[in-house]
């Protein structure tokens, strides 16, 4: 019988060992996809913050298919507002992924 009971206790730590590497694998993985999603956050960043209102120096935005014309005033601090909305959402998920961990 102890024979019995060790052997089962040897599978079990074996298969316990064998989940630990799949979640350390796992954890690495996200943790590359986290340091990309982070630089991708960054360029959006820096996008963001590069772009300007109008009665400011710098490109003129355009509106692709637009005869020349670019947006308006009201058009482009809307877009401004939404980019920034959803920098502030990536933002969030990832501290909160962060805090998960």
């Amino acid at each position: 019988m102890d024979a019995a009971n060790e052997h089962n206790d040897h599978q079990l730590l074996a298969g316990l060992e064998q989940n630990v590497g799949r979640l350390v694998e796992q954890l690495a993985e996200c943790r590359k996809e986290n340091e990309l999603l982070k630089s991708e956050v960054s360029s959006l960043q820096n996008i963001l913050r590069s772009f300007k209102l109008p009665g400011t120096e710098g490109p003129e935005v355009t509106a692709p298919g637009a005869s020349g014309e670019g947006f308006s005033y009201a058009d482009r601090l809307q877009i401004k507002q939404k980019l920034v909305m959803i920098l502030q959402k990536i933002e969030r998920e990832l501290r909160g992924e962060k805090a998960g961990f």
